[in-house]
């Protein structure tokens, strides 16, 4: 884990001067409302039992450093600044050159002595101090340069019963002072895996090798109480994925979740944050409400039985829990029913989305799930070098759902990042990143017949970028839309208790939105590599291979509920 690599470091000297050089730290378009009064959303800190966290999104830098070869990005390393008296740092910020600074460091301080009454803490046999000086210091790495800067990244050694947040960066050969940073003790933990990772140093020599992550928490979703403490993790050998042992992350042991918004905050973020979607112009099938789906010809069938029963606007008669086992299933109106083709295309006036706020990251942030619904999924396009070929019936398929999810920040209310759901895929955007249109609302972009969610207008390729072979997914904006600020209804927040948000009886459907199809792929590509030139033709398995499985066959998909995301993270 030790190394040492000629870098191009910055070379900075320990002043003054150098400390009073801020980083550009991005903001939101417009500025945030007062928020609706509530418990604990938004008034800056967090308790999370026997500490109390905040947020510190101001730095000062300490150095930055770039590959000798290669071509991975520049990053820097920087010092939380202004932390509140009483509060400690839990470790030093990173993040890569040329962005917008949009991260955060957790600072925390004991809470136990001041312990508010209203907050379920669970209870904790320890007799030692929630947090506690580091013994030393290891150096993890140094480096020097040609120009006569150095930098040096430091492991806290942590107390018996404690953990280390994170490391310390320098520019001094000296160890850093224990009190620069706190440990945390163990019980008030969680285990963090590396994610993202930012640095790479290109060394052609194993032991010379040095990356730098972004960690989170091994486990997330709704349920998990781990938090991001928003430190970085450094090491000569590593893997995306990988549980971390040297370092943790914070654990949120009140179970009141105090800092979750309540229902008329909830209503004041989607109003302030709510994207418009847009639809490609040459969209055919358009979104509807589940209502108007069901009151114009939807069928429930079940299997076994040859024809259909007709479904209640609110989807009563649905059957209701337990799981897909594949014995129902949603269709369009029989083919001989004039209406067929009607519903098929949608009804964009009746479009909402459907919405489900849930705790993320331990509650101290929170997610706002956004539902889109579309009767029907068109068929796709390929895409082969600038080529492209429109295909019959491959990729169709009854009953769409798809979503996007704005992730708030619960100190303040800001809004973080933009989670874009694309097919089996998604990504999550900073909101830095985000094309905005009117205030702090931002787009988001349904492609033509597959409705994926993306940030911005153009072609995004699910296949092989890199051979230009894939799925088309074409983007732009049109006068079909839906203002999510407006046009919403929240189904669900289970946080909030039983009957504060009366969930919909379509919700509880675990079934599938539409019958199973099997596509003859093979044959739609056939005729396409008859169209190519000589040189451009691939051989039937080869290109078969670069498309997604979903074109070769379709299961009905099921609802929001049925989702690995109702209860777990966004995939990414």
């Amino acid at each position: 884990m030790f190394g040492r690599e000629c870098w191009c470091w910055d070379n900075y000297n320990v002043s003054d001067d150098y400390y009073s050089v801020e980083p550009h730290k991005f903001s939101l378009p417009s500025p945030l409302p007062k928020w609706p009064q509530g418990k604990g959303f938004a008034i800056g800190r967090i308790c999370l039992g026997e500490i109390e966290v905040v947020q510190i999104t101001k730095f000062k830098k300490i150095w930055g450093c770039s590959p000798s070869v290669g071509k991975s990005n520049c990053v820097s390393f920087y010092k939380p600044d202004e932390i509140p008296q009483g509060f400690s740092c839990l470790g030093h910020y990173c993040q890569p050159d040329g962005e917008h600074l949009t991260g955060y460091v957790l600072a925390a301080r004991d809470a136990s002595v001041n312990q508010n009454p209203k907050v379920n803490v669970q209870d904790s046999s320890s007799k030692l101090p929630a947090l506690q000086k580091p013994l030393n210091y290891t150096m993890i790495w140094s480096s020097d340069s040609q120009y006569n800067g150095s930098g040096y990244i430091w492991m806290p050694n942590a107390p018996v019963g404690y953990k280390s947040m994170g490391f310390v960066a320098s520019v001094e050969p000296n160890e850093p002072d224990p009190d620069e940073v706190r440990c945390v003790r163990a019980d008030l933990t969680a285990k963090c895996e590396a994610c993202e990772m930012m640095f790479s140093s290109d060394s052609i020599f194993p032991r010379d090798q040095f990356q730098v992550w972004e960690t989170r928490p091994c486990k997330r979703g709704m349920l998990c109480k781990g938090v991001s403490v928003g430190t970085f993790f450094c090491s000569t050998t590593f893997s995306s994925g990988d549980e971390l042992d040297n370092i943790a992350c914070l654990k949120n042991l009140d179970s009141s979740l105090h800092a979750m918004p309540n229902l008329e905050q909830i209503h004041a973020l989607i109003k302030h944050y709510g994207p418009t979607v847009y639809l490609h112009p040459d969209e055919i099938y358009l979104p509807s409400s589940v209502p108007w789906f069901f009151i114009n010809g939807a069928l429930l069938y079940k299997d076994g039985r040859n024809s259909g029963i007709a479904i209640d606007s609110k989807g009563s008669n649905l059957p209701a829990g337990g799981e897909n086992d594949g014995e129902y299933w949603l269709d369009l109106p029989n083919k001989d029913d004039a209406n067929r083709t009607n519903v098929k295309c949608g009804n964009i006036e009746s479009a909402e989305l459907y919405v489900h706020v849930k705790p993320a990251l331990g509650g101290t942030f929170t997610d706002i799930a956004m539902w889109i619904f579309c009767p029907f999924n068109g068929p796709a396009t390929l895409k082969i070098g600038l080529l492209s070929f429109a295909l019959n019936k491959v990729g169709e398929h009854v009953g769409d759902w798809e979503h996007y999810t704005l992730r708030i920040s619960n100190f303040s209310g800001e809004l973080s990042s933009v989670y874009f759901s694309e097919h089996s895929g998604g990504e999550w955007l900073d909101a830095c990143n985000l094309e905005f249109i009117e205030g702090n609302r931002s787009v988001v972009y349904a492609s033509r017949n597959g409705h994926a969610s993306f940030p911005h207008p153009g072609c995004y390729l699910q296949g092989s970028t890199k051979l230009g072979v894939g799925v088309r997914n074409d983007c732009a904006r049109s006068k079909y839309h839906v203002d999510s600020s407006s046009k919403y209804q929240i189904i669900a927040a289970e946080y909030l208790g039983e009957g504060v948000v009366s969930e919909p009886p379509w919700l509880q459907y675990m079934r599938e939105w539409g019958p199973t199809i099997i596509y003859d792929g093979r044959s739609e590509v056939e005729k396409i590599i008859k169209h190519l030139p000589f040189f451009m033709r691939f051989s039937v398995e080869s290109l078969i291979e670069l498309f997604p499985t979903e074109l070769y066959g379709e299961a009905g998909p099921t609802g929001p509920k049925e989702k690995d995301n109702w209860l777990g993270d966004e995939r990414w």
